[in-house]
């Protein structure tokens, strides 16, 4: 759920998935879809168990969060009822989201890039006894029929790794039927233009909100070891609308009171200034 725009900060934080994938530093330059897809899948399966073993508890084995913010779909309702509806998480990581779905009572599907990740949503299914269908593709190669599902979600999944984000709107869009929903859950745009960091030096301006080049981990010989995209708000609104949605409310969560947690460049202090999210709920006209 967090963009490292310093090395030191990722060193830090993602040691072990640095440490197999041999990554020596970053870049910023042009990255294609094939690139993106090769990089991030690598990355996540050689951090899915340090990811989990920082985060697991606060994403649960089967709950429903949708940010570092703690917004659970359980009091904010951004999908509606569910009962009865095929429902697919996007970017699934280990389809917590998708088991708490299916606990009320929808046809949930779970779908990452990951084959690592999807290993932890084996082991969580087995000690919370809910099990949900898993799908290992990219979420710009939704590999489902037409007019399949009735609704479809993210939360920090798929989004922001993959080059094309109109091809991801496309083919949720192609999957979805007439009137679908569809509600993901990004980094706030504006966080592209502050350091990560969750202290003070977090709060000083430093990139170009414009700037669109994607963020790049290196090895030695120049290859991505992990990708990440930034987008405007108005490159999202432009994207959905060019994949036939119509956007219907964006949630900026604000940090909650006594939540102390810290995730990545996402603290109290930060938290209390300015949007750390960016939530979009969406409807296929």
């Amino acid at each position: 759920m967090t963009h490292p725009d310093e090395p030191e900060n990722a060193s830090s934080q993602n040691s072990s998935a640095e440490r197999l994938l041999g990554t020596v530093g970053v870049r910023k330059r042009s990255v294609d879809a094939a690139e993106s897809r090769s990089a991030n899948r690598l990355w996540w399966d050689a951090d899915a168990d340090d990811y989990h073993a920082e985060h697991g508890d606060f994403l649960g084995d089967d709950d429903f969060v949708w940010c570092p913010e703690g917004l659970r779909e359980e009091h904010a309702g951004l999908l509606g009822d569910v009962r009865g509806k095929r429902v697919l998480e996007v970017g699934c990581g280990a389809a917590s989201c998708a088991r708490w779905l299916a606990g009320q009572g929808a046809e949930a599907v779970g779908l990452d890039i990951s084959a690592g990740m999807l290993r932890h949503g084996v082991d969580a299914a087995r000690r919370s006894g809910t099990h949900v269908p898993l799908v290992q593709a990219s979420a710009d190669l939704l590999p489902f029929a037409t007019d399949s599902f009735d609704m479809a979600c993210s939360a920090f999944g798929g989004v922001p790794f993959v080059a094309d984000v109109g091809a991801v709107f496309r083919e949720v869009a192609r999957v979805l039927r007439p009137g679908g929903r569809w509600v993901f859950a990004v980094t706030h745009p504006m966080r592209w233009i502050f350091p990560d960091d969750p202290g003070p030096t977090g709060l000083t301006a430093t990139n170009s909100y414009f700037d669109r080049t994607p963020y790049l981990e290196i090895d030695g010989d120049g290859r991505a070891t992990y990708v990440e995209h930034h987008r405007t708000l108005g490159d999202f609104v432009r994207a959905l609308s060019g994949a036939g949605m119509r956007l219907t409310d964006l949630i900026e969560p604000e940090w909650p009171e006594g939540h102390t947690q810290i995730w990545g460049q996402w603290s109290p202090l930060r938290g209390r200034l300015f949007p750390g999210t960016a939530i979009f709920v969406c409807t296929l006209d």
